[in-house]
């Protein structure tokens, strides 16, 4: 999967001139947290709620209710965004993008093609597929399973499920608890809790946890 196929598209910008308190009111209405910062067709910066929330003038404590909402009104994007901007292109495989997101901290890269901006991909679209790859959305038999860390033990494990009349409709996998084994979580639809377990108990190492959810 690349980050092309799941990005957010078209993507909400704002400009350098706008002022803070406008973009928050831009981000609220769309109920986003962060926004690239385009002047003249160019992505200049990124900008975040946080970033514009933590704005705010140092003499604004010693003026009146009245004075402060003219004051922040005079605190530009530019002022507050972040100028180095990590993206990513349209081919770039998503645990990539998860990596560069999770190295430097970030919750959202832009993601251009020939150059220019294309779609964003955020902390919420990576939470999106998470939820996919786990199955989170279908009821089913889940069981988190350690086993050996060797070829063949998820073929194993498939070609048990699918002689009992099951479908695995999920599957991550995980580091284990050292080196010699792998952490499974399955999502299986057609067996019972009870036929599923009895089944896999014998192939590997060890049933972490299993319920029907």
């Amino acid at each position: 999967m690349l980050a092309g196929e799941r990005m957010s598209h078209p993507v909400i910008t704002v400009s350098p001139n706008t002022p803070v308190t406008q973009a928050l009111r831009l981000m609220k209405s769309e109920h986003i947290r962060r926004m690239p910062v385009v002047d003249k067709g160019k992505l200049t910066g990124m900008v975040s709620e946080k970033d514009m929330l933590n704005a705010s003038p140092s003499q604004a404590t010693t003026l009146s209710v009245w004075e402060i909402p003219e004051l922040l009104d005079k605190i530009k994007v530019r002022d507050v965004m972040s100028r180095e901007v990590l993206t990513v292109s349209v081919d770039t495989p998503l645990e990539e993008a998860a990596r560069i997101m999770a190295d430097h901290k970030v919750g959202g890269l832009p993601v251009l093609q020939d150059g220019k901006m294309v779609g964003i991909i955020t902390d919420s679209s990576l939470l999106r597929i998470f939820l996919e790859m786990l199955g989170a959305r279908e009821l089913g038999v889940r069981i988190n399973v350690l086993v050996k860390n060797q070829p063949g033990e998820i073929a194993k494990l498939g070609q048990a499920i699918y002689s009992l009349g099951g479908n695995i409709i999920a599957l991550g996998t995980f580091a284990g608890e050292d080196p010699s084994t792998s952490e499974l979580t399955l999502k299986v639809v057609g067996p019972s809790l009870q036929e599923v377990e009895q089944l896999l108990r014998p192939l590997v190492v060890q049933i972490k946890d299993i319920r029907f959810c």
